[in-house]
């Protein structure tokens, strides 16, 4: 910890369907200028633990607090958090261009930003054509650019690396890095652990809802393999 308030703040988050938890008392922070790798089996609860967070579902009991607050009282959500969930959605026949417009307009965000976010992302030259036209890897591109408008201290990412070549891949990692080098937070849900040793400051590892470990991923990697300690601790968990 650095001293000041967390970013995120998790606490005893438990999220119940038909009276099973999903998500099980599940406690972290996160502070600034830090990249965090959020870890966990298929239907562990990271996506429930994100939507939690996103104010997307109400917690079964704890808390999820961006800054001090849930998500539903902040007061300017969009320069406070950048999210990019799995299922974003694009209007096809709408260009790149366009529809950033559109979702700055809405969040009363300067037109401009959409230019530099364009840019950030490497977009610029395709921002005219319908999204339609656009491969996976280059949806990822746009969704993330959305998440950047509002030049929020947080980004929220799950599984960020899909559909992104080798070279896209290497330019996510150069621009996560910046902006957390910056003083900005993100936390970042993946399956690809070579990825994630080669990204990410810290890992939090979640198993049947319950955090199983958060360590920097310094402490993985130096007697070991971070896919050595994920199976081990997810193994462990589910025994």
């Amino acid at each position: 910890m650095n001293g000041s308030a967390p970013v995120v703040a998790v606490e005893r988050l438990t999220k119940r369907y038909g009276g099973r938890p999903v998500v099980d008392d599940l406690t972290f922070a996160l502070d600034r200028g830090q990249i965090t790798g959020f870890l966990g089996p298929n239907g562990a609860g990271k996506s429930t633990t994100l939507r939690l967070l996103l104010g997307l579902a109400a917690p079964s009991s704890g808390t999820a607090h961006v800054l001090g607050r849930p998500f539903a009282e902040l007061t300017d959500p969009v320069g406070t958090v950048g999210a990019v969930l799995e299922s974003a959605d694009f209007h096809p026949a709408r260009n790149g261009r366009d529809h950033l417009r559109v979702l700055a307009f809405a969040a009363g965000i300067d037109h401009a930003r959409v230019e530099r976010a364009l840019e950030a992302v490497e977009l610029t030259d395709a921002a005219r054509r319908p999204v339609r036209t656009y491969s996976l890897g280059m949806r990822q591109r746009l969704g993330l650019a959305a998440a950047l408008l509002g030049d929020p201290a947080l980004l929220v990412l799950d599984e960020p690396i899909n559909g992104l070549d080798p070279a896209g891949v290497h330019w996510l990692r150069a621009l996560l890095r910046t902006f957390a080098d910056q003083g900005g937070t993100v936390l970042v849900s993946s399956h690809v652990l070579a990825e994630v040793t080669q990204t990410v400051d810290r890992v939090l590892i979640i198993s049947r809802g319950k955090l199983v470990a958060d360590q920097p991923i310094a402490d993985f990697t130096r007697d070991g393999s971070l896919e050595h300690a994920y199976l081990t601790l997810t193994s462990a968990a589910t025994a």
